[in-house]
C-alpha cells in the first residue's frame, strides 16, 4: 500500500455511531459482518469486460477465508470521503437516511494474514459498480463486508453441473477449482465471444460458451444451455445470473426435470438494468 495515500479516519471516511433513530420494532435482521476499510493496489484485465482489481489494507487483516463462491458486499466512496453506512436492522443506510449502493462481489484470493482479497467486476454499461471499476486506480478507496456463505461442491457427487451468465464467471471458477477430480462437471456460460477467459483445469470438466442472441430476453441462451445438459441420478447444480433468468433455469430444472431442490444453489446475482457480479 502506498503509504503517501493511506486511509485516515479523519480524512478519508465517516462513521456514524449516532444521530440514527432506529426503532426497536426495526431489529429484526442480526447485523451482517461490519464493513472494513481498504484501498485498491492492483487492477487488471482478464478480458475486455472482466477487471480485476486486488484490495489491501490493514483492516483486511483476519478476513475470514470464504467458501467457494461466498460474497462480499462492496461499498466505493461517497464524493471524496469513504462514508460508512450504520445498520438500522433492516438494510444499511447513509446519516442522511439514503441507501448507499451495495453490490454484491465475489471474494478471490484472500489472505487474512496479509490482508489481501481480490474481485472480479464485469464493465457493461453505467451502474455505480462498474462505473467504478473502470474509474479504480491503486490508492482509490473501498470498503468490504463479508464474508458470506458460500458452495461446498459434493466430492461423492456423480455429476456437477455450473452454469452461469458473465457475472458468474469468478465464482463458476472457484467451484470448478474446488471439484473432486472423480466428479464429472458440465459448465456452461452465457458470454459474448470476447469475455471468454480461462478457467481452472478439471480432469472431468466439458466447458461450453454459449453467445446471447441479439433481440432475446436477458439470458435466455443460459437457459437453452441448462435444458441441453443431461442429469443423472445423484447430479448437483450450481447456477448464477440475472434474477428472471435464474428463476426459468428454477423451473427447468425442479419443475420440469424433476432436479430435488436440496441438491442444486440458483441465485439471481444481478436484475436487468441492475448488474452485481
Amino acid at each position: 500500500m502506498d503509504a503517501g495515500r493511506a486511509l485516515t479516519p479523519a480524512a478519508s471516511r465517516t462513521r456514524h455511531t449516532g444521530g440514527m433513530a432506529v426503532p426497536e420494532e426495526l431489529r429484526i435482521r442480526r447485523p451482517p459482518p461490519p464493513f472494513r476499510v481498504a484501498e485498491v493496489v492492483e487492477v487488471a484485465d482478464r478480458s475486455p469486460h472482466l477487471r480485476r482489481l486486488v484490495l489491501a489494507g490493514p483492516e483486511l487483516v483476519g478476513f475470514a477465508e470464504p467458501e467457494p463462491a461466498a460474497s462480499i458486499r462492496w461499498l466505493p466512496a461517497r464524493g471524496d470521503a469513504l462514508e460508512i453506512p450504520e445498520w438500522n436492522g433492516n438494510e444499511f443506510l447513509y446519516a442522511d437516511g439514503s441507501r448507499p449502493p451495495i453490490r454484491t462481489l465475489t471474494p478471490l484470493e484472500v489472505d487474512g494474514t496479509a490482508g489481501r482479497l481480490a474481485v472480479e467486476v464485469v464493465l457493461h454499461g453505467a451502474g455505480p459498480l462498474s462505473d467504478w471499476a473502470r474509474r479504480a486506480a491503486p490508492g482509490t478507496p473501498v470498503a468490504v463486508s463479508g464474508p458470506g456463505r458460500g458452495y461446498v461442491p459434493d466430492p461423492e457427487a456423480p455429476h456437477l453441473l455450473l452454469a452461469g451468465d458473465e457475472t458468474a464467471i469468478p465464482a463458476i471458477g472457484q467451484v470448478l477449482a474446488a471439484a473432486a477430480p472423480t466428479t464429472r462437471v458440465d459448465v456452461a456460460i452465457e458470454a459474448r465471444p470476447d469475455a471468454v477467459v480461462t478457467l481452472p483445469d478439471h480432469p472431468q470438466a466439458s466447458v461450453r460458451w454459449h453467445e446471447p442472441v441479439p433481440g432475446e430476453r436477458e439470458g435466455e441462451a443460459l437457459v437453452r444451455a441448462v435444458a441441453a445438459v443431461p442429469l443423472e441420478p445423484g447430479s448437483r447444480a450450481w447456477v448464477a445470473g440475472e434474477a428472471a433468468a435464474v428463476q426459468r433455469v428454477r423451473r427447468l430444472l425442479f419443475e420440469e426435470r424433476g432436479l430435488p431442490r436440496s441438491v442444486a444453489t440458483v441465485r439471481g446475482y444481478w436484475k436487468h438494468g441492475r448488474r452485481g457480479t
